[in-house]
């Protein structure tokens, strides 16, 4: 009798997913997304208040640029704008880092996008709204924060003259305008969408009022701030002379 040939057995493959698409690293990846974004969005809400000292005066204003410099540690009373350049430089990195745990989400194929079209189309659902928004708003912010920075990087003096100096002289108050509705939409929104993630709070609906009530007091801020720095920079004799406050 011939001996029965044992069947063999079927190879089964395992495959081992790596990177970001891991489900541990996605985890950590989202909680380093959540994190990064929660600090540029207290950072951003803080930014927009000093700057908005500007409509006290310029005497609140260079106060307010001698405290964020260190101006409490120097013999003068005039602070470091080295301490500006550090902090850019710190900023730089953590919105680079959280650009880079963003991307992982954002549509890469056409597909996608009509996908994401037709669902907003047929199923209007207003945080399908917002994740919308906060796509097109952090790929504008991907190229329009690094300029701003690196501009604060590059020239980091601070002051009621000289910064209105570079918002009016030098024209970047075209980048503003790009910039404040954009990163502002951003912020606000993220910042949501981090609270209703993890659940922090429950009452998702008064939040989301919130949220918008923020949004429109920090636009309204931020552009009236703006306005002052084009007023005092078309006041501005050149050479610019920093501002010194009267004794």
């Amino acid at each position: 009798m011939a001996d029965t040939p044992t069947p063999s057995k079927p190879k089964v493959t395992v495959q081992t997913t790596k990177g970001f698409s891991h489900p541990i690293w996605a985890a950590r990846a989202d909680r380093l997304q959540s994190m990064t974004g929660v600090l540029l969005g207290v950072f951003l809400i803080m930014h927009l208040h000093f700057e908005s000292s500007i409509l006290l005066g310029k005497e609140a204003f260079y106060h307010v640029a001698q405290f964020l410099e260190g101006g409490i540690f120097s013999e003068t009373g005039h602070g470091y704008p080295l301490l500006t350049q550090i902090f850019s430089g710190f900023m730089l990195v953590v919105v680079l880092l959280h650009a880079a745990f963003a991307l992982r989400r954002f549509p890469t194929q056409i597909g996608q996008w009509r996908a994401l079209r037709n669902q907003m189309r047929f199923l209007p659902h207003e945080d399908t709204k917002i994740w919308f928004w906060q796509m097109i708003t952090g790929f504008l912010l991907f190229f329009l924060v690094p300029t701003h920075i690196f501009t604060m990087i590059t020239n980091p003096e601070i002051g009621p003259h000289l910064s209105a100096e570079r918002v009016y002289v030098q024209n970047v108050w075209i980048l503003y305008i790009l910039l404040l509705p954009a990163v502002v939409i951003h912020a606000v929104f993220g910042l949501y969408r981090v609270v209703v993630k993890w659940g922090l709070i429950e009452r998702r609906f008064a939040l989301l009022k919130f949220a918008k009530v923020m949004l429109a007091y920090l636009m309204v801020i931020g552009v009236a701030s703006l306005v002052a720095y084009i007023v005092i920079g078309r006041s501005l004799e050149l050479p610019v002379v920093p501002y010194v406050p009267m004794l």
